[in-house]
């Protein structure tokens, strides 16, 4: 019972959203709502997640619209195929990655990067529904389309004002019961409201007839080139899908102590894109609001997606002239309402104020707003990974010094009653020690010898290193050659296993030896005031 009840609030969702993502990806709505039924019954055969709902998201429609954008000379019927073969080749790039057991594919994104994106991409989205909330055709970027909509507003249709904002207005008292089909009701509310005061055709748009003539599986007619051009787009769009979908898979998993296999996941993800490229439907994914829905609705297995499937059939069946009647401004308020989390400020206001990451989140919304969905994607996963190289390259080389007489050794900066030892310094990289960072490191802590008279013997603590890459251990051996003819010692301290076999394999045996190398800070301060 409760996955028919799920199924079918489910379905009340899905069908006003995949007629408002179609106008987000400039296609017709049938392509996505064959895309849902698709994806809905795909994974209900081959997922894991019994919450997820997979059909198309706001982020794959505004990403599969950006990818087709990128090929400005194509017609009307190219840009059709192009889109059609970029969903086919993202479900291939997915299986690709699920059978290659990439299922940390996710984790290259970082999460203030998904919420820089979400928060760009939904301030993108929403101003692109504001012209036809307002009656008026603006185009553009959000910039030019806010611009425009200013140099409009003695044009604005008061009707369609009305309509929207009534619409959107009751979208969000709907939010605070979130079991009940709120989009559903106000898309009833918008025929039923066209049908009896003549809206359409007179005093406002409306969305027109629904194509459902999209039965024939096929592939779509694209050029080899263009195949290789898809290829290189569907990456992004694979990342941004895959990590919007398993944020929403894996957090209702946690949240009802189930677990999911990330790489089957992958697969089922590429087979449910795959069946809507054939099929041409738009990109699918688990949109965190359909999944939320399925799950506040009381959803027990993944069949409550199936139900769903066959309620959006039956509804387009019976109702697809009905939807025809269905104002433009009510479509726009549907999506400005399913992005209302998106819109959510908190998240990036606890960035600033943990201050950690801030500048990423932001960048990548900005980004978004200024080059584009696809671009400003890009430019912020580069931005992230460069910060985090940059963070790498310089880390704290703490000065160590034994607490309370005891084995622990803690930063003496932070923990002034910590104790050292006259003629032994004990120093702690506080990241991991690589290519980037290594003559870094090895250079600063140099300059801590230096600065202290007297010093000796110097320990290096390496915990946070579990292993040396090749540039690395010849910078290591260097710099205990350096500090050799000096006249210091250099004692190694938390070396783990791999690090110690390297060493060994490398020749630098005394450095890798017992009385050099050791496995706690506490032993290599023995050591080192053995040797004294």
């Amino acid at each position: 019972m409760g996955d028919l009840v799920s199924g079918l609030s489910v379905a009340g969702l899905l069908l006003p959203e995949a007629v408002a993502y179609s106008a987000i990806a400039g296609l017709t709505p049938g392509h996505a709502i064959f895309a849902a039924v698709l994806g809905l019954i795909v994974y209900a055969i081959v997922g894991q997640s019994r919450f997820a709902i997979i059909a198309p998201t706001s982020s794959s429609a505004a990403i599969l619209a950006a990818a087709v954008a990128s090929f400005p000379n194509a017609d009307a019927s190219e840009r059709l195929a192009l889109a059609f073969g970029l969903v086919l080749v993202t479900g291939f790039v997915f299986i690709v990655c699920g059978l290659a057991r990439l299922g940390s594919l996710a984790d290259f994104i970082a999460r203030p990067v998904l919420r820089g994106f979400a928060f760009g991409l939904a301030v993108t989205i929403v101003i692109k529904q504001l012209p036809l909330i307002a009656g008026v055709s603006a185009r553009g970027d959000p910039f030019q389309i806010l611009i425009s909509l200013g140099a409009q507003a003695g044009a604005w249709n008061l009707v369609s004002l009305l309509v929207g904002s009534s619409a959107l207005a009751l979208l969000l008292v709907f939010r605070t019961f979130p079991a009940l089909p709120g989009p559903f009701v106000v898309l009833t509310i918008g025929i039923v409201t066209s049908l009896t005061t003549g809206l359409c055709g007179g005093s406002t748009a409306c969305v027109g007839s629904i194509d459902i003539q999209l039965l024939t599986p096929g592939l779509p007619s694209v050029s080899l080139e263009n195949w290789s051009r898809l290829a290189q787009l569907a990456v992004p769009m694979t990342l941004i899908v895959y990590a919007e979908s398993w944020g929403s898979m894996r957090t209702y998993a946690l949240r009802r102590g189930g677990t999911l296999d990330a790489n089957r996941e992958l697969v089922a993800l590429g087979l449910a894109n795959i069946a809507s490229g054939l099929m041409r439907g738009m990109a699918v994914g688990a949109g965190f609001s359909a999944t939320s829905a399925n799950e506040a609705a009381g959803a027990r297995s993944r069949w409550s997606g199936a139900i769903a499937a066959l309620a959006i059939i039956i509804l387009v069946a019976l109702g697809q002239q009905y939807i025809a009647k269905l104002p433009e401004a009510v479509l726009a308020a549907v999506v400005i309402a399913a992005l209302a989390h998106a819109l959510d400020p908190r998240p990036l206001v606890q960035l600033w104020r943990l201050d950690r990451d801030q500048y990423v989140a932001l960048t990548t919304a900005v980004s978004v707003l200024i080059f584009g969905v696809l671009n400003g994607m890009l430019i912020a996963v580069a931005f992230s990974l460069v910060a985090v190289l940059q963070r790498f390259s310089r880390p704290i080389i703490a000065t160590l010094g034994r607490l309370d007489g005891g084995r622990d050794f803690v930063d003496i900066e932070r923990h002034p009653q910590a104790t050292t030892d006259p003629g032994i310094g004990v120093y702690r990289p506080a990241a991991p020690i690589f290519f980037v960072n290594c003559e870094r490191i090895f250079r600063q802590v140099e300059c801590e010898i230096a600065k202290s008279p007297g010093m000796v013997r110097a320990i290096l603590s390496v915990e946070e290193s579990d292993d040396f890459d090749s540039t690395t251990l010849e910078a290591l051996i260097e710099f205990d050659t350096r500090l050799s003819k000096a006249g210091h010692v250099l004692y190694l301290a938390r070396v783990k296993d791999q690090a110690r076999e390297l060493l060994s394999r490398s020749g630098a045996s005394q450095l890798a030896s017992s009385e050099r190398c050791f496995w706690s800070v506490a032993d290599a301060v023995d050591a080192a005031r053995a040797a004294d």
